[in-house]
């Protein structure tokens, strides 16, 4: 899954992971299974309920066009305007959490939807889709056609980012802090601190464990009272995260 950066107009730099080919797959078949619910739907209450297979036989070649262009228009337009309508979801990508940006960190509007919704003709229509999954699997960013003509890639919503990967520890309202020293180390220190215990601690690597703690001891001043070296680590993360929370 590639990463996307996108720089916004305040010249901020987001990442963000490309939708995979599977998802992408995935989303499409869910809005193909809503559109021929509504087809069969459109079929059952017209064709069958009101008898319109009748009339339609009754009515020139034209006119029997114009009526099911009508009837069947709305499964035409269905991405464009429901990603129009949803900031660049569908029901599909709803479901697989997947959503429609500009990568130039821009809203992307109805004129770029409609510019992916044109070239679904190319991409997905032509040969059952194969030249929008080849696009998608070698571009770096993840797009098909549409999408590297509208200045658009499809991006995956789902949180890959739980509170492991960050400095942040769960504590509760009661939690009393041990040590107060700890404030003398920066964010970036406890990152290290944390990496380097959840790898140590997961390999029982005890000299790492041990060094770790010596080198805490040494910058900032803090003598481990609890005896063992690992509870002591774990306090030193909540209790960063307490003081840092309450200053």
């Amino acid at each position: 899954m590639s990463e996307l950066s996108i720089n916004t107009t305040q010249n901020v730099k987001i990442n963000f992971k490309a939708a995979s080919a599977g998802e992408r797959i995935g989303s499409y078949f869910i809005d193909l299974a809503v559109k021929i619910a509504y087809g069969i739907v459109i079929s059952l209450i017209f064709f069958y309920a009101l008898q319109l297979g009748k009339l339609l036989d009754s009515l020139d070649t034209w006119s029997r066009m114009s009526i099911l262009l009508f009837l069947y228009f709305p499964i035409i337009i269905y991405s464009i305007t429901l990603e129009s309508i949803f900031e660049g979801q569908t029901i599909g990508k709803k479901l697989v959490k997947i959503k429609v940006v500009k990568i130039d960190g821009y809203q992307a509007g109805f004129g770029d939807y409609l510019m992916r919704w044109f070239f679904r003709l190319v991409d997905i229509s032509i040969l059952s889709g194969i030249i929008a999954v080849i696009t998608v699997v070698s571009s770096k960013k993840g797009q098909r056609l549409g999408d590297m003509v509208a200045g658009t890639a499809v991006i995956t919503l789902k949180n890959t980012i739980n509170i492991s990967h960050t400095i942040l520890e769960e504590i509760g309202e009661a939690y009393v802090p041990t040590y107060p020293l700890v404030i003398k180390l920066s964010d970036n220190d406890m990152r290290i601190i944390k990496e380097t215990f959840q790898k140590a601690d997961s390999r029982n690597d005890y000299e790492t464990i041990h060094k770790l703690v010596s080198k805490i001891e040494t910058v900032s001043g803090i003598k481990n009272q609890s005896g063992n070296e690992r509870d002591f680590l774990r306090v030193i993360l909540k209790d960063y995260n307490f003081y840092t929370q309450n200053m």
